[in-house]
């Protein structure tokens, strides 16, 4: 839920703005969730990243004036390949879509675009972002690594962040507060840690994992989740001063 009390999109929730609510609103930044389609164990479904996107955008969305976007629910995920449900499009499609996405925003009149990423294997958005420089699009890519340390250690997750890698105590908590009923049982018992990742992306997680779990998802909790919005909802402030106008002042 939103700070307004209204559900964050996810799955078949969409924005639901008309043009002439954009055009009332004139908002300078657009968010663009960007998640994926791959496996996430056996107990969180294959659009967890997408879910994940789309709620922090919602968050943001709900507490400052920003153009939220549809997500991007198919990127980069050739890691999880082994497993039956994953689906990727390559680095460069992912870096032609999102360009086109800034391009249209900037003839339409909107300047800023946030890339809200919830796949960790999308290392493709760090390169749009730095090419952004002098395109007449400002960019940004969040919640950066200091964002997640700093909403971690607010929500008390208890698991490193090398070592919550997938499907773990972080993405689990999450979906218990925004999405509970997408959480099937079996995270309590689903503990698999594999700190040792030296050629991930040679081998895949295959190498790693056989149920596809990288972390502890049994230290989940509906509580930490809600804390770990909060935490980068409260980080955002500082990107929205960074971009522009700061929307809350």
């Amino acid at each position: 839920m939103t700070a307004s009390g209204h559900r964050t999109p996810a799955l078949g929730l969409l924005p639901a703005d008309t043009t002439e609510d954009v055009r009332a609103r004139q908002p300078e930044t657009a968010v663009l969730p960007i998640g994926s389609l791959e496996q996430h164990g056996a107990f969180l479904p294959l659009t967890t990243d997408t879910v994940i996107a789309c709620t922090i955008a919602g968050e943001i969305a709900a507490a400052h004036p920003v153009q939220l976007l549809p997500p991007l629910t198919i990127s980069c995920s050739h890691e999880h390949a082994a497993w039956p449900g994953t689906v990727s499009i390559s680095a460069r499609t992912l870096h032609a879509v999102v360009t086109d996405i800034a391009d249209s925003l900037r003839r339409s009149g909107i300047g800023t675009l946030i890339l809200v990423n919830g796949h960790g294997g999308n290392y493709v958005l760090r390169n749009v972002v730095q090419e952004s420089a002098g395109s007449g699009t400002r960019m940004a890519l969040f919640p950066g690594s200091a964002d997640w340390d700093a909403a971690r250690a607010r929500a008390g997750v208890r698991t490193s962040s090398h070592s919550d890698m997938h499907a773990g105590e972080l993405e689990t908590s999450i979906l218990l507060h925004a999405h509970p009923e997408l959480v099937r049982p079996g995270y309590e018992s689903a503990d698999h840690v594999a700190d040792e990742r030296k050629h991930l992306l040679t081998l895949g997680m295959a190498a790693y994992t056989e149920t596809g779990v990288i972390g502890r998802p049994s230290l989940a909790s509906a509580r930490k989740g809600k804390e770990l919005l909060a935490g980068l909802v409260e980080a955002f402030g500082e990107y929205a001063a960074l971009l522009g106008r700061d929307p809350r002042g």
